[in-house]
């Protein structure tokens, strides 16, 4: 392993000043390691639009390089166009566009887009090629898709209408991602697909998460993860062999990188990066 891949890290916005101040102190930790972006979650319909923007301003006052989400559900064309302006304008070069979803009980459909291939053409015909956009996709298949035909459809959707690059949903079977991968180059998608990365620490948390959002957790894994009931040191100690030994497969078959749902945590990430043998950072000027 060359450690020569990119790796970027997600945070989502605090919502106290206590969360504030711990998020800087995470941000600092994984500055060390010479993240290609740190990029920022933007709440249902926008709800912690506010917080995302003041979290990416300061990440990029920081000299550090920012990614802020934008989802387009419940959204108007004008309110995007107004963040775009202001994006531009702070100097931030990236984006992860999103469909997202609708704030509880509100319609899914008040904004005016319905899907993130029109918000990437959106983003396109607004700035031109001023953002390198990143999109989602979903190896184990989004759970609302009827058939992974057409969820793959959707996704190559995507990256027609602009997108550059593309980062996954968290997943813990390396083949599902392998699969995903290549049925995609055989449709003609050929951009970066970086396999997105969820440490193992809290197993019930893990176990919601992924519920909801169609994420497998090997049979396997579950009941190891079980086994331990409360030990949170044998969970984190499990948790992170099985991440690990996944990343090291996912990079040594090429993976373009890799992107950690931090959860506004440091050390299991760093874990991930200590055990996979991966060089700090030069210092920053």
């Amino acid at each position: 392993m060359n450690g020569q891949q990119p790796f970027s890290f997600e945070f989502f916005p605090p919502k106290t000043p206590e969360g504030a101040e711990k998020l800087r102190g995470v941000r600092d930790l994984l500055a060390r390691v010479d993240a290609e972006f740190f990029s920022v979650t933007f709440g249902a319909g926008g709800s912690t639009r506010d917080g995302t923007w003041a979290t990416v301003m300061e990440i990029q006052a920081a000299g550090l390089p920012a990614a802020p989400h934008i989802s387009c559900v419940g959204i108007r064309r004008a309110e995007i166009a107004e963040l775009l302006e202001g994006y531009r304008a702070a100097g931030i070069r990236r984006l992860v566009a999103l469909r997202g979803d609708a704030p509880s009980g509100a319609a899914g459909g008040s904004g005016d887009f319905r899907y993130a291939s029109e918000l990437v053409e959106f983003i396109r015909a607004c700035s031109g090629d001023w953002f390198h956009i990143e999109v989602a996709c979903y190896p184990e298949v989004h759970p609302q898709s009827r058939t992974p035909q057409d969820d793959l459809r959707h996704f190559v959707a995507k990256i027609s209408a602009g997108a550059n690059s593309a980062i996954t949903q968290y997943f813990y079977n390396a083949d599902a991602y392998f699969r995903f991968r290549d049925d995609a180059a055989q449709m003609g998608c050929t951009v970066p697909i970086v396999p997105g990365i969820m440490p193992i620490t809290n197993y019930s948390q893990l176990a919601r998460f992924s519920d909801a959002c169609g994420a497998e957790i090997p049979r396997w894994v579950r009941r190891r993860l079980e086994s331990f009931g409360d030990d949170r040191q044998a969970i984190r100690a499990f948790g992170l062999d099985v991440v690990a030994a996944l990343c090291e497969r996912l990079l040594a078959a090429g993976a373009p990188g890799l992107h950690f749902y931090t959860m506004n945590q440091a050390q299991p990430a760093l874990d991930i990066w200590q055990r996979l043998g991966l060089p700090q950072a030069r210092a920053r000027a």
